[in-house]
């Protein structure tokens, strides 16, 4: 992106992965910036991989710009195009006027073709844009704030990443509702702020649960667990069960920390970005023991597999999450 808007461009932009939300920033970013408004009428095709064989977006490739300095090529769903043999061809000597730019989504390039992904790399750029990891979101969140000038505080970021997920345009289409809402003279993003523009509880979310699971308030978590079984669309137990094996599956290996009595030490062992993350972990080996700690995570193993079917023939999920709040905290 720095690049692009420097100006200096390549011929060739193979654009691939599971995650469509950066996929879609560079294309579009070309899309508006490279030609000026009135020269995209001429200058700048949309193809869709499904309508068009390699071939067809070779020779679209070759013409030359009418009115501008460049043509711009954007080829959609170019995991479509078959026999792309054509295209491999192109690669070797591609029109320096033409900005071919392949968007490839829900996946890659076969790794048998090598010498197509040889001739990418040669031409221009070969991008491939990943899924983002759970941990991860809340400097996503973050970062994306920030850049608009707005804060956020721990929880409320912890509320919109467990709310939301991973999935990017969802996320940033929520953030930039939450910033819409912010007066110009208070740009801070608070739980009550989440509350009433994502509709995210700030006293019965996924976030709070892990707290009182942490603190083994029991009180707190039967109340949130009652709040979510009356509430279905706030949270459930498909949505809670990850975010509770996560943190049992790390405070397990919390205990094989050389220096567990370490924040420091501790947020590194566990490939933590911020030492603040860990008070969690320190918190949990002093109220679970490594043995309790690995029945839980076999307990969640067995509510996970209950609630698929196996041998449960009718008992709810409301009922299995208080089964494994139930058997976490005795």
């Amino acid at each position: 992106m720095h690049d692009l808007q420097q100006r200096k461009f390549r011929p060739v932009y193979y654009l691939m992965g599971e995650e469509p939300y950066y996929i879609d920033k560079i294309s579009d970013w070309i899309a508006e910036n490279v030609l000026q408004p009135e020269g995209r009428d001429f200058d700048q095709t949309v193809l869709f991989g499904s309508d068009v064989n390699a071939s067809q977006i070779v020779d679209a490739a070759k013409r030359y710009p009418m009115m501008s300095e460049y043509q711009v090529l954007i080829v959609k769903e170019a995991q479509n195009v078959k026999n792309v043999e054509a295209l491999e061809k192109y690669m070797k000597a591609p029109m320096p006027s033409t900005i071919l730019v392949l968007c490839h989504k829900n996946g890659t390039i076969d790794g048998r073709k090598r010498e197509y992904v040889k001739a990418i790399q040669q031409a221009g750029i070969l991008f491939e844009s990943k899924k983002l990891r759970e941990r991860d979101l809340p400097g996503f969140i973050e970062r994306y704030l920030k850049a608009q000038e707005a804060s956020i505080d721990t929880k409320s970021t912890q509320m919109i990443a467990e709310a939301i997920g991973a999935d990017l345009s969802r996320l940033t289409g929520e953030l930039d509702k939450v910033l819409l809402s912010l007066p110009e003279q208070d740009r801070r993003v608070t739980p009550q702020v989440v509350e009433d523009q994502i509709g995210v509880s700030k006293d019965y979310n996924a976030f709070e649960l892990r707290d009182a699971i942490v603190n083994r308030n029991i009180e707190k978590a039967n109340r949130i667990i009652k709040y979510f079984d009356e509430n279905p669309k706030a949270g459930g137990l498909y949505a809670l069960l990850p975010m509770v094996f996560n943190y049992f599956q790390n405070l397990m290996l919390a205990f094989y920390c050389p220096q567990k009595g370490s924040q420091e030490a501790l947020a590194k062992w566990l490939d933590m970005k911020s030492p603040w993350g860990a008070r969690d972990y320190l918190t949990g080996m002093q109220n679970y023991s490594g043995m309790k700690v690995m029945q839980i995570i076999s307990k969640i193993r067995e509510i996970d597999a209950k609630s698929k079917g196996l041998d449960n023939p009718n008992t709810p999920p409301g009922e299995l999450m208080k089964e494994l709040i139930f058997f976490t905290f005795h």
